[in-house]
């Protein structure tokens, strides 16, 4: 059983290049250096894409942090090279972007935004974060993914 759920909040070029990783990589910014070091193999974590505010897929880390510096992922500082890495496989992963989950409707039902008063609950969507999640909303999002994957009759990944 994961021992953690994490939402990860982050751009939508920086999803196409995770996905064009087939979801075997993640990198993140040096500012989330603590998080990343707390992450372990077996955690799960949901792609939260900013801009579209909506969900993409999920993954399963594959391994613990380690440290690299091979730009893939780009930010506007230009020094920053998303050195803390993780290991992942994909887990449920929406092919089209326009099947993707939409924040706007189901965020509204996540424990995790609870935090936030009602009218402004989108902020814990907001900037390129990691956010500990409860496992019932990780849950919520994951199967409403699956039933869009076997709505499309098995395109994406959906390996559990």
């Amino acid at each position: 059983m994961p021992r953690n759920y994490w939402m990860l909040v982050t751009t939508p070029a920086n999803y196409v290049v995770t996905r064009n990783l087939s979801f075997a990589l993640l990198g993140l910014p040096s500012y989330l250096r603590r998080k990343a070091e707390s992450m372990t193999s077996g955690d799960r974590l949901l792609f939260y894409v900013s801009g579209l505010q909506r969900f993409g897929a999920t993954v399963t880390l594959t391994s613990t942090c380690f440290e690299e510096d091979t730009l893939h992922w780009q930010s506007h500082k230009l020094e920053e090279k998303f050195p803390y890495r993780v290991s992942i496989e994909p887990t449920v992963v929406l092919e089209d972007e326009g099947d993707f989950l939409d924040a706007r409707q189901i965020g509204p039902r996540m424990e995790y935004v609870k935090k936030w008063t009602p009218e402004r609950w989108p902020l814990a969507f907001h900037s390129t974060l990691l956010h500990l999640i409860p496992r019932k909303d990780f849950s919520l999002i994951e199967e409403e993914m699956k039933k869009v994957v076997h709505q499309k009759k098995g395109t994406g990944f959906d390996t559990t």
